[in-house]
């Protein structure tokens, strides 16, 4: 086995394939790689997919020098390695940009992009010469950002670019990305995806980790699946591949299980809307949400979905209509009044609305029951606190080391399950989710689907906001579909399709060539 020499020149790696060989990864009590065996080739953009704790993270590490594998190496072109450093890595010619990236914010872009080997002249950096070769880096990649801007000042979508820059400067030949576009608006997504079409075609062995499969499907030559930490399969073709094919290899079944729908009988109204008109309504919205129903709420961007449960749940104020929560008017004037009323909302954006990050697991559940079970509303119960944490973390299948880990440590699926927790905490009959599976892995996506079928089963009245079509079809027993505002139409789950759905939420053009 040869062993990597720091600052080895890259350009020997043109052309050759990245071959991952026996390669296994230990930790105290957990095997998170098992005998992984797959080659990526020049030209192509390879997808590792798998659920939360698959292992794809990991490898990605092992490849960036941070991880020694505790078995097997890394063939690259024809050299063989053991990468013990992200030096080596680097020198090697390999480049990882990680969710998190690896910036100085308080340094310049071109501080950033030759930081390590700043050129210098008597001592002193060259600053003239070091901004000609930012530029240069910079060059048909991001024209637009100034070399003497700190990167603190940068967009995410811009430091990004930034990284790869930096990537690039070093002459890498494999280039991975973990999780790009997790925090990417939609400009900033089609911006890198063409540049990462760029990389493919100059020849570059790109590895894309990602739980989107749009972007897998709209982006990637082949795919490699791993489970628990081993390989399962790699498919070369992606024209042959089908979203339900890769789900059912990824999860180990198919996918109308993933969904797991079970028909109910529908109860008495739970929710009644009459006339309601708030911020983000163009026209007063009327409907019905039965008791153990799950019902649908699908459109696009600007739909005013989230609008409407913001009037829902309280956080903003109705200026017509009328709500009747079991057959008794409901007057909210608060977030408080709603959860007071048993309506709770799972938001969209948990790490900004859901979560408390820097809490625990327990305290992110206990939270918003505590007041019922503390001693005169102000002594908190110790032994309440764990066990009710202790419960909902077993029942709801919380990944967590234990209840008094910082939750901002666990996955996306894990937080939402535990803000899930904290409402089955209380008194429940309306529970709202707003894209209540959006950056989930799919493993996690079924589990979230399996409690969502439990708490209909239970009586409970829930109402999910979706933007992916595949999940509102299969989950919904009733969809309701809205386009800019408005209420455009109810179908019910055997009327409910691709064609249908999209036909209700697309703007329709009036004769004057105006939306309506």
């Amino acid at each position: 086995m040869a062993q990597t020499q720091l600052q080895q020149p890259a350009a020997f790696l043109s052309g050759g394939s990245l071959r991952f060989n026996g390669i296994g990864k230990t930790f105290p009590g957990v095997k998170a790689l098992d005998n992984i065996n797959f080659i990526a080739h020049p030209g192509q953009v390879h997808a590792l997919m798998g659920e939360n704790g698959a292992g794809k993270s990991t490898l990605l590490k092992i490849l960036g020098g941070a991880y020694i594998p505790s078995s097997g190496d890394l063939r690259i072109g024809d050299r063989t390695h053991v990468f013990k450093s992200t030096a080596d890595s680097i020198g090697c010619g390999v480049a990882v940009i990680h969710q998190e990236l690896h910036l100085v914010p308080e340094m310049t872009v071109a501080e950033n992009l030759f930081l390590g080997h700043l050129p210098a002249s008597f001592g002193l950096i060259n600053r003239r010469q070091l901004r000609q070769q930012a530029l240069a880096c910079l060059k048909g990649l991001a024209d637009e950002i100034d070399p003497q801007e700190k990167v603190g000042r940068l967009s995410l979508g811009q430091r990004q670019l930034v990284e790869i820059a930096k990537a690039l400067s070093r002459g890498a030949h494999v280039i991975a990305f973990d999780e790009p576009t997790s925090s990417l608006s939609a400009r900033e997504i089609d911006r890198l995806m063409a540049i990462i079409g760029r990389l493919r075609d100059e020849g570059k062995v790109v590895l894309y980790v990602s739980h989107r499969m749009e972007e897998v499907f709209r982006i990637c030559n082949a795919v490699t699946v791993f489970k628990d930490g081993r390989y399962v399969r790699t498919f070369e073709d992606m024209s042959e591949l089908t979203h339900d094919q890769l789900v059912t290899c990824m999860v180990g079944r198919d996918i109308q299980d993933i969904y797991d729908y079970r028909s109910r009988p529908r109860g008495a109204v739970a929710l009644k809307v009459d006339g309601l008109l708030g911020p983000g309504l163009r026209e007063p919205m009327s409907f019905e949400a039965h008791k153990g129903e799950i019902l649908g709420l699908f459109g696009l961007v600007g739909a005013g979905r989230t609008e409407l449960f913001r009037l829902l749940s309280g956080l903003e104020r109705n200026t017509a209509g009328r709500l009747e929560l079991r057959g008794h008017e409901l007057k909210l004037s608060s977030p408080r009044d709603a959860i007071a009323a048993g309506i709770l909302l799972c938001p969209e954006d948990r790490k900004k609305e859901g979560i408390i990050p820097l809490g625990s697991v327990a305290e992110n559940i206990n939270i918003s029951a505590r007041p019922a079970h503390s001693r005169f509303g102000c002594l908190i119960r110790g032994l309440w606190e764990k066990n009710n944490a202790d419960k909902q973390i077993k029942a709801l299948r919380v990944k967590t080391p234990h209840a008094g880990q910082p939750i901002k440590f666990l996955s996306g699926g894990n937080q939402q399950k535990a803000i899930l927790g904290r409402w089955l905490s209380m008194p429940m009959k309306i529970l709202l989710l707003d894209e209540p599976t959006r950056g989930i892995d799919v493993g996690a996506k079924a589990e979230i689907y399996q409690i969502i079928h439990n708490l209909a089963a239970s009586g409970i009245a829930v109402i999910v906001v979706s933007s992916d079509l595949m999940e509102v079809m299969g989950i919904s027993d009733r969809i309701l579909v809205m386009c800019e505002g408005v209420m455009r139409g109810e179908l019910s789950r055997e009327q409910a399709n691709e064609s249908n759905l999209l036909q209700l939420a697309l703007p329709r053009q009036r004769a004057d060539g105006v939306a309506n």
